[in-house]
């Protein structure tokens, strides 16, 4: 029988924004990986484990042999319920006595294995009681390129076994949820509701489109155009889609993209009379600066229409590689990336992003700094008012 999940209440009063929480989870920045990672309390006992945030990824796998053994495991069967629901390969087959296979994927590498479906205990942090969750049983060495300590991935994605369409079943919640990342310390803010103050006033929004292939569960928004210091830039027909990536530190365009983008970025550079120096790796265009915040042309992210425009500042385009170098942090992609963009960690931190799942729709701030404020003191302001 499951338990009921005891929801956490949060009141954030800050100076831009009021926004109530019911759940979220914590997270942090790995130096050495630039992954996030987030944690949650898993099996029974509850413990708390540490996961790879993956925005897209399709549902939570951890590898089942590391750390305790929870009583509560339950692998689930062939031709069940949960089987079907999870859409695994095999859910038809094995006449309820073989367990449901379900492949999960390390995104930051690539490599996927066969894993086993399982239902265990799950809670966030500080909760003293936990739901049911549906999750894949991982072998050892799919963790391999993870950041050190976790012992999975989360998934985030549009699909009825991750996270949030998981809360939503068990618990009633709705299916929406917020993003405000950092390079130090960001949260996930699950069933939020932003009322009433300036940032949900200027929070713009556009449509989730549909993925299509690889990645298809993840969160795609169309681009249509890019303008630099107000400035068009001629790409064309931005085809293949632009993804929302946790996994990827860095935003990436297809070839045809990215020539022509840095190629106006540097130009742009040029007339405000920044020098160009020799490249970094893994970066391909690099500037001299020894200011901590210099000024650098403005990136406009044109979406549905003229009006409705994702603003990249320095903060968020700019890597600071060295005490005298910075580069642009967007990279070369190849030539069939399969998405022409994807938006990656550092261009998405210190934005809040809401992703309401029911009318697919994203809101997005643009960078809190215009503000004066951050994804770290967000999060602060939420805990420092404790939980009721």
């Amino acid at each position: 029988m499951a338990l009921p999940l005891k929801p956490l209440f949060f009141f954030s009063f800050v100076s831009f924004v009021s926004i109530s929480y019911s759940l979220l989870l914590p997270v942090t920045k790995d130096a050495a990986t630039l992954q996030y990672v987030t944690q949650i309390h898993h099996g029974t006992p509850l413990v708390p484990i540490k996961l790879v945030l993956d925005l897209g990824g399709p549902f939570l796998w951890l590898d089942c042999s590391s750390g305790h053994v929870s009583s509560s495991n339950t692998p689930i069967l062939c031709g069940s319920i949960q089987c079907l629901t999870a859409k695994a390969s095999d859910s038809g087959h094995g006449g309820g006595t073989s367990t449901c296979r379900l492949s999960p994927e390390n995104t930051i590498t690539g490599l996927a294995a066969p894993g086993e479906l399982a239902e265990d205990m799950v809670a966030v942090e500080g909760s003293e009681m936990g739901s049911r969750f549906l999750f894949s049983c991982a072998p050892k060495p799919l963790l391999k390129g993870l950041a050190s300590g976790t012992v999975g991935m989360l998934g985030l994605g549009r699909t009825r076994i991750a996270l949030p369409s998981q809360l939503s079943a068990s618990v009633g919640l709705h299916r929406k949820f917020a993003v405000c990342l950092s390079s130090s310390d960001g949260t996930v803010f699950l069933e939020n509701e932003i009322a009433g103050t300036d940032v949900s006033k200027s929070l713009m929004y556009t449509p989730l489109l549909t993925g299509q292939g690889p990645n298809s569960e993840g969160y795609f928004i169309s681009v249509k155009s890019i303008r630099i210091n107000g400035r068009g830039v001629s790409l064309g027909t931005i085809t293949g889609g632009t993804r929302l990536s946790t996994v990827v530190p860095y935003t990436t365009m297809k070839r045809s993209v990215y020539d022509i983008f840095t190629k106006a970025y540097i130009k742009a550079a040029a007339s405000m009379n920044i020098t160009r120096v020799e490249s970094m790796a893994p970066f391909g265009v690099c500037f001299r600066s020894e200011s901590s915040e210099p000024a650098v042309p403005t990136i406009d992210l044109v979406l549905q229409s003229e009006m409705v425009k994702w603003r990249i500042l320095g903060k968020n385009s700019m890597v600071r590689v060295s005490d005298e170098v910075m580069c642009l942090g967007f990279l070369d992609g190849g030539v069939d990336p399969g998405s022409a963009i994807v938006i990656g960690g550092h261009q998405l931190e210190d934005n809040l992003l809401e992703f309401d799942l029911s009318t697919s729709m994203l809101g997005f701030s643009s960078s809190l700094s215009t503000r004066e404020s951050s994804c770290s003191e967000l999060k602060l302001n939420s805990i420092s008012k404790g939980s009721l």
